[in-house]
């Protein structure tokens, strides 16, 4: 792949993730595991490689040690490339003693470094969604319109109006208005797009409505002036509005898959789809491979099972269970008699060779379970049934969470023999 000269990418990945809560319990958002082997934060990044992007910086701040390990033993250029994926954590300067205080301000604390490359362009992307993009076409798209700031936009539905920043383009695709989740019914009609636009981009009239991606790309004398000028936190909730009337600021519609995995909902159902005999989302594309790390394990052993539209990740052990419409992540041990049915299983980062603990890593025989996500290196004991019989929404229980009715069990958390959750 050609490089693309001119262009370095950025990739926010210092927020909290509370609406990911407990994956984000003790790591960042990008770092929460995904179709079975890779991390969040390998979509962006395999992006950029895919679009001849190889100078990418990734932002990182809170619970970023798992982030921070990922991506060093993962991407590695050449000796003699000048391509790079280089962490840049919160730091304290002469400049400024506080931390990242939201997207904006992460990249405003980062110029120094970022600059020290001079890039043309400068391409800001979130840590959290799944999609595949050529971000050549953007960047084409964004000389062509001779813009100072780029926005890439994705037709929604009003039912999803009210979760995501919505704008409004004229005839010439110039963002005109930007509203950060819009509440007021009369605000949103004001915003939706001309039928005669939709139908012109093949888009169907129930998906009346332009959402921001979180991707923005800047001209880099655009993007530090505007950051010096709006001393505000937040790139959709500040900096874009301020900039609207003040700079050329285009809309580039984006109508293939894309998911925002920002909930725990969005995390499962994305997940889940995977199964699916015709996913929305496939990381099976040679032309556009998603990278991450090469772990080296084993082909996964799988005896006397019976498996339906399942993904099963390498280095796994599954003995006389029945899985149906899961995804089971490396490393996994699955006992006899065990019964799984839509969950996420998001496997290991290890095997237990010298068990110590009476409650085997993995998951143990007879037991059933459905509907839930079971992180990393989480111990279930024998019999143990998570299924959620009493119908809860959102719960903290011991060693368990509820939310928007999927149980999750944390990583590292140990369910006793015989549980019922």
């Amino acid at each position: 792949m050609a490089r693309v000269k001119g262009v370095v990418g950025v990739i926010l990945g210092g927020g909290k993730g509370t609406r990911l809560f407990p994956l984000t319990l003790i790591r960042s958002k990008p770092a929460v595991p995904l179709g079975g082997k890779y991390r969040l934060v390998d979509i962006p990044i395999s992006n950029c490689i895919n679009s001849g992007i190889n100078r990418i910086f990734v932002l990182t701040q809170y619970n970023s040690e798992s982030l921070n390990r990922h991506i060093t033993q993962t991407y590695r250029f050449g000796l003699f490339s000048e391509g790079f994926v280089d962490i840049l954590a919160a730091e304290q300067t002469p400049d400024s003693v506080t931390w990242y205080q939201g997207t904006a301000d992460a990249v405003r604390q980062s110029l120094r470094h970022i600059l020290t490359y001079r890039p043309k362009y400068i391409l800001i992307l979130s840590g959290d969604h799944l999609y595949r993009m050529d971000y050549r076409q953007l960047l084409r798209h964004h000389k062509e319109k001779n813009a100072d700031i780029t926005l890439c936009v994705y037709p929604v539905t009003r039912e999803n109006a009210h979760q995501l920043g919505i704008l409004r383009m004229d005839n010439t695709g110039r963002i005109v208005e930007f509203v950060e989740k819009p509440q007021d019914p009369e605000v949103i009609e004001r915003l939706k797009v001309d039928v005669r636009v939709l139908a012109s981009l093949g888009v169907s009239e129930d998906r009346c409505l332009l959402a921001s991606m979180g991707i923005y790309l800047f001209n880099t004398e655009s993007l530090v002036k505007v950051l010096s000028e709006e001393p505000k936190m937040d790139f959709g909730r500040d900096i874009i509005p301020a900039a609207i009337p003040r700079y050329k600021v285009y809309g580039y519609v984006f109508d293939s898959y894309w998911e925002d995995i920002g909930t725990i909902e969005a995390f499962y159902r994305a997940n889940l789809d995977l199964t699916a005999e015709n996913p929305k989302f496939s990381f099976y594309a040679p032309e556009a491979p998603i990278y991450s790390h090469p772990r080296f394990l084993p082909a996964s052993r799988i005896l006397n099972c019976r498996l339906t539209r399942s993904i099963v990740s390498e280095g796994c052990e599954i003995h006389s269970s029945s899985i149906e419409d899961s995804v089971i992540g490396i490393r996994s041990m699955i006992r006899e008699g065990t019964e799984i049915r839509r969950t996420l299983v998001l496997g290991a980062d290890f095997y237990d060779d010298e068990p110590i603990d009476p409650i085997p890593l993995g998951i143990g025989p007879a037991c059933r379970i459905q509907g839930a996500i079971i992180d990393k290196n989480a111990r279930i004991g024998a019999g143990v049934k998570i299924l959620n019989e009493r119908g809860l929404r959102d719960h903290d229980g011991e060693n368990y969470y509820v939310r928007d009715g999927i149980v999750i069990i944390p990583k590292n958390a140990k369910i006793p023999d015989g549980t019922v959750i």
